[in-house]
């Protein structure tokens, strides 16, 4: 079918071929012709009165608003529509064969509704494809085998919920994309919810898109913004372009009060409701609840304790200084190490911005490939000598390369076996640790000052239970670094040890009977006693 040039004529044709041809087809106007809204039509146009040509477009928000239905005429306008080039395949992928059959299902249900559309396609339920015999296209829904996608040419694909995809790389994604290459202005539609992090294969895509470096990528995001009162109207409205239209208002409403009541509740609120890049699993404690804890360090107390997470050498190295002052609070001071050579590779690879970090003095380096523990060792004894440093807490892991350095740096040996203190990071060590932390950061006694490296490590951070209910923090479950959570939770600990510790009474308990009047002899009091 004729197509005609790059812009606004397109877009426009595109929309008036929609409105015609395409029915609404669930919800309470089902059956009828489908209208669309001012930012639907917003959404056709980015995308095909780009004058550079769009070859990706990536469209972000909540659920509930429409998202499949949209992507299901973008989908028929290619198969069957003035978008439709002869003989090519038109593949949508998804994560799961449920997830893969919606999009299928709500586009058949578009073609049977229309007596013309309904004579043009052919729809195979059984193996969720849709046909259109006189023009030679053909319409497949795939899940995560990406078996099925090889040997495929298409030249139109939605990737839809891509947000599910963990990590930098999708084998599926990966395979339909490179496919498209055979074609001339291949166009490919991701459209998805928020990924939990930066360093998913939707946060990749999108960002990319939305730094307009390549003019032949469109992004469209729809988010609230992380500075609102997350419960406000106004980030509901951000975040759900359909607010008080066909998405009603006070379900909302309704579920922003429950996750406000329920704090467990929030990330999945978050991420789903506002569409903002959280995990929408739980992570150990909830955005809301670290920024409470995030203000400013007004008065030091007189003394401090430690945490120390070595990791690896190539990897971030965590440091953390607690100290309760006179009036309860908690007052935390991070330092972080990673190699200076590899910075820009590893902050790039890791989707975080560990060279803008160190430049800004958030971040240490050290000279080489790997973190220098002689430099960790310097800095140790300068800040135990410094801070009135009583503990530090650490994980055996590489503590035996450390200790000697520290050693050589200035500190007895004698000393280091009474301030270091060996750490496990199982469940018997960790839950207790873990509960102090929380029950501090609930109660709003911890400042922390919104450090950019812990708060990192705090979004990644997922606490894994055993079946007694028992906690600690798990790399495994966790999304990116936690190495300042870690050594964060050990540094607690220690502190609330000393806060909550019952004062010593230097005081003999003959000197206690004598003192009190009990008006009966030594024997009777031995007895009582």
């Amino acid at each position: 079918m004729g197509r005609l040039a790059w812009g606004p004529d397109r877009a426009q044709r595109n929309i008036d071929w929609i409105e015609k041809y395409c029915f609404v087809p669930d919800g309470e106007d089902v059956g009828r012709p489908l209208v669309l809204r001012d930012w639907q039509q917003d959404i056709i146009v980015q995308i095909y009165a780009n004058l550079h040509g769009t070859r990706q477009a990536v469209i972000s928000f909540a659920k509930k608003n429409a998202k499949t239905t949209l992507v299901a005429c973008l989908l028929l306008l290619h198969l069957v529509g003035p978008e439709a080039r002869r003989n090519t395949q038109l593949p949508s992928t998804a994560q799961t064969k449920e997830q893969a059959a919606v999009l299928f299902e709500l586009a058949a249900k578009m073609v049977r509704m229309h007596p013309v559309l309904s004579r043009w396609v052919i729809i195979r339920d059984t193996n969720k494809e849709m046909v259109c015999p006189r023009l030679g296209t053909k319409y497949m829904a795939l899940s995560a085998d990406a078996k099925t996608a090889h040997g495929k040419s298409p030249v139109f694909a939605v990737h839809d919920e891509l947000g599910q995809v963990r990590g930098p790389t999708s084998e599926l994604y990966n395979a339909v994309e490179n496919a498209m290459g055979a074609h001339k202005e291949p166009l490919s539609i991701i459209i998805s919810t928020q990924a939990p992090t930066d360093n998913d294969l939707l946060s990749i895509r999108l960002d990319d898109a939305l730094s307009g470096k390549d003019p032949r990528k469109v992004g469209i995001l729809y988010t609230a913004d992380p500075e609102l009162d997350p419960f406000s109207e106004e980030a509901l409205r951000q975040a759900n372009p359909a607010y008080g239209d066909f998405l009603n208002a006070d379900e909302l409403h309704t579920q922003a009060e429950d996750a406000r009541r329920m704090p467990l509740d929030e990330p999945l609120y978050r991420n789903y409701t506002l569409n903002q890049r959280v995990q929408a699993t739980s992570p150990f404690v909830s955005a809301t609840v670290w920024k409470e804890n995030g203000g400013p360090i007004e008065k030091w107390g007189e003394v401090a304790f430690g945490g120390l997470d070595l990791s690896e050498t190539t990897d971030l190295t965590a440091f953390l200084l607690v100290s309760p002052n006179e009036d309860g609070v908690l007052n935390v001071r991070p330092t972080f190490w990673l190699p200076h050579e590899g910075l820009e590779q590893r902050a790039k690879a890791d989707h975080q911005k560990y060279d803008v970090w160190a430049s800004q003095g958030y971040l240490e380096t050290t000279p080489g490939h790997s973190v220098q523990y002689k430099y960790i060792a310097k800095h140790l004894v300068e800040v135990i000598r410094r801070q009135n440093v009583r503990k530090i807490a650490f994980d055996r892991w590489g503590m035996n390369h450390l200790l000697p350095l520290i050693e050589d740096a200035g500190l007895s040996k004698a000393e280091c076996e009474e301030i270091f203190v060996p750490f496990g990071q199982g469940t018997q060590s960790m839950h207790p640790a873990l509960q102090v932390l929380k029950a501090e950061m609930l109660a709003g006694n911890v400042r922390h000052e919104m450090h950019p490296v812990l708060t990192m490590c705090a979004q990644n951070a997922v606490a894994e239970k055993n079946p007694a209910g028992w906690m600690k923090l798990t790399k495994a479950k966790s999304y990116g670094r936690i190495d300042g959570m870690v050594a964060l939770a050990m540094a607690m600990d220690l502190a609330s040890k000393e806060m909550h510790a019952a004062p010593a009474i230097p005081i003999e308990l003959d000197t206690i009977l004598e003192d009190m009047d009990l008006g009966g002899n030594s024997a009777e009091v031995q007895s009582h006693a």
